[in-house]
């Protein structure tokens, strides 16, 4: 049995270029994200295909989808937030199916690895600050001395905040990817007991059978956690959007 980190290494699988020392390869990393891509983009492509007013299966459940993302950003940013919802519901179904795909055995989840969440986290962030900097000006910097706060607080409440706020890439990214990490080595270690377990012979076979159903009921919460996390950093991603549309609330 492989060791439970040795999952979430990144082999190139094509060399293309080497600038200043540094070699470029296609990883199987890479070969993920462009299929967890294609993935989701096939799947809204296939389900929304027939555009029946009495929707099937498959087109109903692009359309919870849809709405799901629609109402959480709508509920967290209002209605000016929805001019983001192409980012929100891309951010959304990337890092659901992304989670979703690295349930399946021998699979690679990409969402395991920082640089990935962190990248998307930035993502968020950068357009949080910039659109706030473009739509209010010098205004945006209210977003770090909340309505209602007495100014004498001002030189507390404002470091704090800016802190906060940088921080928050941080925060946002890990959050993902520590669930993911930790839930996939928690499953290869109970998987490795079972496989240890068994070639002990017929005694070993039985006390296999509770690392067995242990690793059963954490497949299902994994699975439960990889929809979860989708959300979250969807939702956190709404509220964020929130402060650049509307800084002094």
């Amino acid at each position: 049995m492989a060791g439970p980190i040795e999952q979430f290494e990144i082999k190139p699988l094509l060399a293309l270029a080497e600038i200043g020392g540094v070699e470029l390869s296609f990883t199987n990393s890479s070969a993920y994200m462009v299929l967890t891509v294609v993935s989701a983009g096939m799947f809204l492509l296939f389900s929304t295909s027939g555009r029946a007013l009495v929707p099937g299966r498959w087109q109903s459940s692009a359309e919870l989808l849809y709405e799901f993302v629609a109402k959480t950003l709508s509920d967290n940013a209002g209605e000016q937030g929805m001019r983001f919802f192409p980012l929100v519901f891309s951010l959304f179904m990337f890092i659901l199916f992304a989670n979703v795909i690295g349930m399946f055995p021998y699979a690679f989840t990409v969402t395991s690895h920082i640089l990935v969440t962190f990248s998307l986290a930035m993502l968020v962030f950068l357009t949080v600050t910039l659109y706030g900097l473009y739509k209010h000006g010098l205004g945006f910097f209210r977003l770090f001395l909340p309505s209602g706060i007495p100014l004498v607080l001002a030189p507390i409440i404002i470091p704090i905040e800016v802190v906060s706020y940088l921080s928050r890439p941080i925060s946002h990214s890990v959050r993902l990817f520590a669930v993911m990490l930790a839930g996939h080595i928690t499953l290869k270690v109970f998987a490795g007991f079972i496989v240890d377990l068994s070639s002990l012979g017929a005694l070993g076979v039985v006390g296999a059978i509770a690392p067995l159903l242990m690793t059963i009921a954490l497949t299902a919460l994994e699975l439960l956690m990889a929809v979860i996390q989708a959300y979250i950093f969807t939702m956190l991603t709404c509220m964020y959007l929130n402060d650049a549309l509307h800084p002094g609330h």
